[in-house]
């Protein structure tokens, strides 16, 4: 199984998805990217997923242009953006879905809240992906 998740930075959920899936299916092939790659992965992402024992500490982002030739059975949109401007692969790709969450890089709070939000949307993100990946396999 090949899944590429995409949003618009893959500075926090998608990055946050891929460490999921690649937890729940970790013979699947998994990769993100964004359709306009931000510089750094979110700390506050990195931070989150390790507090569940899930490392992206390593993880950059990445420009979908780079996965356009390949084949993926599942291309996951996570966000709006992604959905309206995914480009045309050339690789076959079997399925597309979108899938949303919240952006917690947007939301405005106190540093507690803003952490408190990483963690709700990273939580949402895991129980999604949690039923995505026992439906597939």
């Amino acid at each position: 199984m090949r899944i590429l998740v995409l949003c618009t930075g893959n500075r926090c959920r998608s990055q946050m998805t891929e460490g999921w899936l690649r937890r729940f299916a970790p013979d699947w092939t998994v990769a993100s990217a964004g359709i306009n790659p931000a510089q750094e992965v979110h700390p506050l992402a990195k931070i989150v997923m390790e507090e569940v024992g899930i490392d992206i500490n390593n993880a950059l982002p990445k420009s979908v242009f780079q996965f356009t030739e390949d084949p993926w059975d599942y291309v996951i949109t996570v966000c709006g953006n992604a959905e309206k401007t995914c480009p045309v692969f050339a690789g076959e790709v079997g399925k597309r879905l979108h899938i949303g969450f919240d952006d917690p890089d947007a939301f405005v709070g106190s540093d507690e809240e803003v952490l408190k939000e990483f963690r709700r949307v990273r939580d949402e993100i895991g129980q999604k992906m949690s039923a995505f990946a026992s439906e597939i396999k």
